[in-house]
């Protein structure tokens, strides 16, 4: 990476005594101090991540890192904004969204996101839902090709449902945020997550009931 970010990720060397501390830790103690070494820290827990879920939300790599920047750039800019006893991981979804949704906006003509391998499941009740639509997994080349169809399948379905559906399916399936971490990235009610989770799901299973499934 270069530009901004990267003057502001210095390479640490020897042992790193940050690796203990917690991400609000990080976040705060670079709000007070503008210390390279701990966005480094914060940045290196949380790209490999924010870079996947902004990859997927995209549906394209460049706009992911170009968008991922811009992520991290906000957090350097707005982390007095930050509020302590907060958890730092939906605020940085939220931050990561609020930069996708701004980037769309600004590139209408790209082709919304899509799901390029299979989702996973979530630790609250019933968020494996999703993940059983696709069936077991292959064991061989004439099943590889029909979970791969399923797999297709199931990604333009993703891509086709109502914007906040999407959008809760990659937090909760794909990212595994638990469902508050979800309402609070999105500004919306744990019930509002549940209902679109469930909404999405009967629409997934509708629109799915055509493919075969082993």
């Amino acid at each position: 990476m270069n530009g901004t970010i990267e003057q502001l990720r210095l390479r640490a060397r020897g042992p790193n005594p940050l690796v203990s501390w917690t991400d609000e830790k990080l976040l705060l103690s670079y709000r007070s101090e503008r210390d390279g070494r701990v966005f480094e820290e914060l940045v290196h827990r949380y790209e490999k991540e924010l870079f996947g879920y902004l990859r997927h939300y995209l549906g394209n790599a460049e706009m992911a890192e170009d968008v991922f920047q811009r992520t991290f750039l906000q957090v350097h800019l707005k982390c007095g904004q930050f509020e302590p006893g907060r958890k730092v991981r939906p605020w940085l979804y939220r931050v990561a969204t609020n930069q996708a949704i701004d980037y769309q906006r600004r590139n209408r003509r790209h082709r919304l996101c899509s799901l390029d391998q299979a989702v996973r499941g979530n630790e609250d009740d019933g968020a494996s839902g999703l993940a059983e639509l696709l069936g077991v997994a292959a064991d061989g080349p004439a099943e590889n090709a029909e979970v791969a169809e399923q797999h297709e399948a199931l990604r333009r379905e993703v891509d086709a449902l109502p914007g906040l559906c999407r959008q809760v399916v990659l937090l909760v399936y794909f990212q595994g945020l638990k469902y508050r971490e979800a309402a609070e990235v999105l500004s919306v009610p744990v019930g509002t997550v549940k209902s679109r989770l469930h909404t999405a799901l009967k629409k997934l299973t509708e629109s799915l009931s055509h493919v075969s499934l082993p």
